[in-house]
């Protein structure tokens, strides 16, 4: 009788150890934790002229172990537990530019502004609440000259709370100081290599190419260096869905800058490349383009959808509008907001306090 007591407690031990290991292993499943041992991926952050950055998901390490997971039919197995196949995440990403007002301008006033200039606090705290993955800052980030002074205060204080996820493209006004020295002093390598600032990373499923539109510190020409590089990184990146971002617009309707058709091989490369996206600032408005060829014709089968987004504070100017224009405004400062789906995307313009104006829309990648 005590041996078949023995025996029966040994087996009803037995069966709650495989029972709470099953269940631990599903609630590891479920969680991703990785009670068999782990490993903690190092990140890739921007290196050279190319670049890939590991933006805030990169902040939560991965707990999967290096050796335990086998591929199998698009799952995952570990431990003989089969995990649903991981999805490329959707990003959202806010695109803004001229931005942070000097601290010695009149319209200052401590960071705060006026109604009319000077509103980097308003527009940054509209993208801080809403907490992107990303920030693409388009240019002429800190006024008036790009001062390294400039941007530890002005633009620290108000844009600077988003420079972890920042990744920035150089403005004329950055040029101001030499070489652009404020820019790359601050930014580091977050805005690509010194001196050329052209640069790319993967956000989800997209590609994001950043390049350098100030043509006469740098060649924008169709053989450049920076054209060489932007064909060879686009043929080596063939994502479904892209990016190309820099400061001057190649279409504008703004009243003090307008085309620029310095820019043209940038478009000309992005359109043979099938990029979808082209952000630019430079002109203090908001415009969206219909999807166009290089020559500017219409093309809805193939298009650039190009954004000019100069509304991050400095000041507003008139604007006029083109045949090929389909939103415009000089009415609001405020932030795109794009959301970037593994094949498809959707934008929002979204005002400061104080604005208005509004637009919004969605298109599947070509």
């Amino acid at each position: 009788m005590g041996g078949q007591r023995a025996a029966w407690r040994t087996l009803v031990v037995a069966t709650t150890v495989v029972a709470l290991a099953v269940a631990g292993g599903l609630l590891a499943g479920r969680n991703r934790w990785w009670p068999f041992g782990s490993s903690v991926a190092a990140p890739v952050s921007l290196s050279g002229s190319r670049a890939t950055s590991p933006g805030p998901s990169a902040a939560a390490p991965s707990r999967e172990p290096a050796s335990d997971p086998v591929a199998t039919a698009g799952g995952r197995t570990t431990r003989g537990l089969v995990l649903a196949p991981q999805r490329t995440p959707t990003v959202t990403v806010a695109a803004v530019g001229d931005m942070a007002c000097d601290p010695g301008e009149a319209d200052y006033r401590g960071g705060v502004g006026t109604g009319t200039r000077c509103r980097q606090q308003a527009v940054s705290d509209l993208v801080v609440a809403r907490a992107p993955d990303y920030l693409l800052a388009l240019g002429d980030l800190q006024y008036r000259t790009g001062s390294l002074a400039g941007f530890r205060t002005s633009y620290a204080r108000s844009y600077g709370r988003l420079k972890a996820v920042t990744r920035p493209v150089v403005g004329n006004h950055e040029y101001l100081t030499t070489g652009a020295a404020g820019y790359w002093d601050y930014f580091g390598t977050r805005a690509g290599p010194r001196g050329t600032g052209w640069y790319s990373f993967t956000a989800g499923a997209w590609h994001v190419v950043a390049l350098n539109s100030n043509c006469g510190e740098v060649s924008c020409t169709t053989g450049s260096p920076q054209l060489q590089w932007l064909r060879a990184d686009l043929a080596a990146h063939r994502a479904r869905c892209t990016i190309v971002m820099w400061h001057h617009p190649r279409w504008s309707s703004g009243s003090e800058h307008g085309d620029d058709p310095s820019v043209a091989p940038f478009v000309e490369a992005a359109y043979a490349a099938g990029v979808d996206v082209v952000l630019t600032g430079h002109d203090h408005d908001y415009e969206r383009f219909a999807l166009m060829r290089p020559s500017g014709a219409v093309d809805r089968a193939k298009g650039l959808r190009s954004f000019v987004v100069g509304t991050g504070g400095r000041n507003l100017r008139p604007v006029g509008r083109a045949p090929t224009t389909e939103a415009v405004s000089a009415s609001s400062f405020g932030a795109l907001f794009l959301t970037l789906r593994p094949t498809s995307y959707s934008w929002s313009f979204v005002p400061a306090a104080g604005g208005r104006f509004t637009d919004a829309g969605s298109a599947s990648c070509h």
